[in-house]
């Protein structure tokens, strides 16, 4: 065994700063990580993810006695994947480079890895935030609201979604071989955590204005879009099938209690066009349906979402082909229903309808041709996801 192999075993705790340009503070938080690891007794390293600095941090950090590794991939989560892959520690906390996290207060987050916990974060809002520390729009309503969705889609146990500071066990996150190479790697950490069943927990921590006189890396409508985007691909149920049931259950009540006549509420009068667009209520929800039977699907089978008991439960029971034989029962169906209100209309020869069935019928007959329609094509794209690969087997 050689003496890198042997001091990785011996490492308990990798500190790790992404780093893009930060000349101005990165002494700064080595200097008060060091001061940690030298006062708790805790034999670990300092390392530095420099993601192409053209200021001279790696030099900084190097003459401050941490460990540089170079990483050509641009972007904040390619860094935090190329520290963690080269970290030798049992432990990373990994906290930003612009001193806007106290490196010298590290001993909670360690005390909860060594009891158990997969993955600790830090909270903001129980911990402090210092004035200038964060923008009035990120401190009440950016983060509180990912946070909200957090937890509202993932049940994730966390008030801060979002904070910097956090420690992991490297073996528990590593194996969660996460993708992506933007900010969205702070969210895609904790959302992958919780569908994996890690234990997450979270201990007060501090935040202050960082120490940099140039502007922050963070965009904020650019960077809060891309992870809400990410919440909401990783989570189907709510992009797609709530939005979508609800669509289809109002556009279903509200055709069913218009089809054999208007609805009058006072002045209100609901007539023919709420019937259409009750209809259209209807297939624009089946739509979303489909979208979202068929994403549940994909991030099984391609292994972004864990399986369900019941997705593939019902998986092997709406096969292509009895997806399909269902298509064609709604399109004979409709056709039908269609054909009556034809035939009902070539009763008075073709003149004014007195019936107001007739017109509804019309209607709610195409309706039913166009959600068979749109069965029948998501029945072959469950079948096209379906085919085995060689990646399968």
């Amino acid at each position: 065994m050689n003496e890198s192999e042997t001091r990785s075993q011996r490492c308990e705790l990798t500190i790790l700063m992404p780093c893009l340009n930060e000349a101005e503070t990165i002494e700064t938080c080595i200097v008060k990580a060091s001061a940690f690891l030298r006062t708790s007794g805790v034999n670990g390293e300092i390392l530095i993810a420099d993601n192409g600095s053209a200021d001279g941090s790696q030099i900084i950090a190097q003459r401050c006695g941490a460990r540089v590794v170079h990483i050509p991939t641009r972007g904040y989560g390619a860094a935090l994947s190329g520290g963690i892959a080269a970290a030798r520690g049992r432990y990373i906390v990994m906290g930003d480079a612009d001193d806007s996290y106290d490196f010298s207060k590290l001993e909670p987050f360690l005390v909860k890895l060594r009891a158990g916990a997969d993955l600790v974060m830090g909270n903001r809002f129980e911990g402090g935030v210092a004035p200038g520390a964060m923008p009035p729009l990120h401190r009440y309503l950016g983060n509180p609201t990912l946070s909200f969705l957090g937890r509202l889609f993932f049940h994730i146990p966390v008030g801060d979604f979002h904070c910097g500071l956090r420690g992991f066990r490297v073996d528990s996150i590593r194996a969660l071989d996460l993708q992506t190479t933007g900010m969205e790697f702070a969210s895609e950490m904790v959302v992958r955590s919780a569908i994996a069943g890690l234990r997450v927990e979270e201990v007060p921590t501090t935040l202050r204005p960082d120490g940099r006189s140039r502007p922050p890396h963070l965009n904020t409508w650019r960077d809060g879009w891309r992870h809400l985007k990410f919440l909401l691909m990783y989570c189907p149920r709510w992009l797609f099938i709530i939005p979508g049931g609800t669509l289809v259950l109002l556009g279903a009540a509200l055709s069913a209690t218009l089809f054999f006549g208007p609805l009058r509420f006072q002045s209100l009068v609901l007539d023919l066009n709420a019937f259409i667009s009750s209809c259209l209520l209807v297939i624009v929800g089946a739509q979303l349906l489909s979208f979202g039977a068929l994403s549940r699907y994909f991030a099984a089978t391609a292994g972004f979402l864990p399986d369900s008991g019941r997705l593939m439960a019902l998986v092997r029971r709406a096969t292509t082909d009895r997806l399909a034989a269902l298509a064609a029962i709604m399109i004979v169906s409709g056709l039908c229903v269609f054909a009556y209100a034809v035939s009902a209309w070539a009763a008075v020869d073709f003149g004014p309808l007195s019936n107001p069935v007739v017109p509804r019928a019309v209607i709610a007959g195409l309706t039913l041709v166009i959600l068979g329609i749109q069965v029948f094509f998501a029945a072959f794209v469950f079948g096209i996801l379906g085919i085995p690969t060689r990646r399968d087997r």
